[in-house]
């Protein structure tokens, strides 16, 4: 079945939430980058922190959450950009990244709402500099990180370049994925 038709899965993705929370020491990150596809990530942790409010465990404050999507496939970045409710379907969808290959997502709804009520937003990351970053954070930091999680470093470095993250607030990315399923797209966007 796929995202959000099911009863459960949104339940399981609200443990990023309560994890993040835990390792954090109930404090949680100024921003949050997701790589979203279908969103559930997104909505699970934001149904996490509201129930973790009403527990009396954090406070009100919420990260500023950002959906990271791929330049190929972004119709949460389209439907945000234009103050849209709802994310039409994206056209002749294409990305490496086929967790981000989800052109029309049931949660659309969801996703921008939670968007808005952060006061995060939308990024498109293209397949090259995906390939690019996994590359770079593999040589630099010995984890062979899927194109989705690469789609949130890159991410980072331009929301840190237009000011839209400050230096010194806490970030978490979240990677999605191993590499080594994608082996394939190291080939086909560079050659090999």
């Amino acid at each position: 079945m796929s995202t959000l038709k099911e009863p459960y899965r949104v339940e399981g993705k609200k443990t990023l939430g309560y994890e993040l929370a835990e390792q954090l020491n109930w404090r949680l990150p100024d921003v949050i980058l997701y790589p979203a596809g279908g969103g559930t990530g997104l909505i699970g942790m934001w149904k996490a922190f509201d129930e973790m409010e009403a527990l009396g465990w954090i406070g009100e404050n919420r990260p500023r959450m950002f959906a990271v999507q791929a330049a190929g496939c972004a119709p949460i970045v389209r439907a945000l950009e234009a103050g849209k409710q709802n994310a039409p379907e994206f056209q002749d969808a294409h990305t490496v990244a086929s967790g981000l290959r989800v052109p029309k997502a049931i949660g659309d709804f969801l996703m921008l709402r939670i968007l808005h009520e952060s006061d995060g937003g939308a990024i498109a990351v293209d397949d090259e500099e995906m390939i690019r970053i996994a590359r770079e954070v593999g040589s630099k930091e010995g984890l062979f990180i899927c194109p989705e999680g690469a789609a949130c470093f890159v991410a980072l470095k331009l929301l840190r370049a237009t000011g839209k993250i400050a230096p010194g607030e806490r970030v978490v990315i979240f990677n999605t994925g191993s590499g080594i399923k994608y082996l394939e797209a190291y080939y086909r966007v560079s050659g090999g």
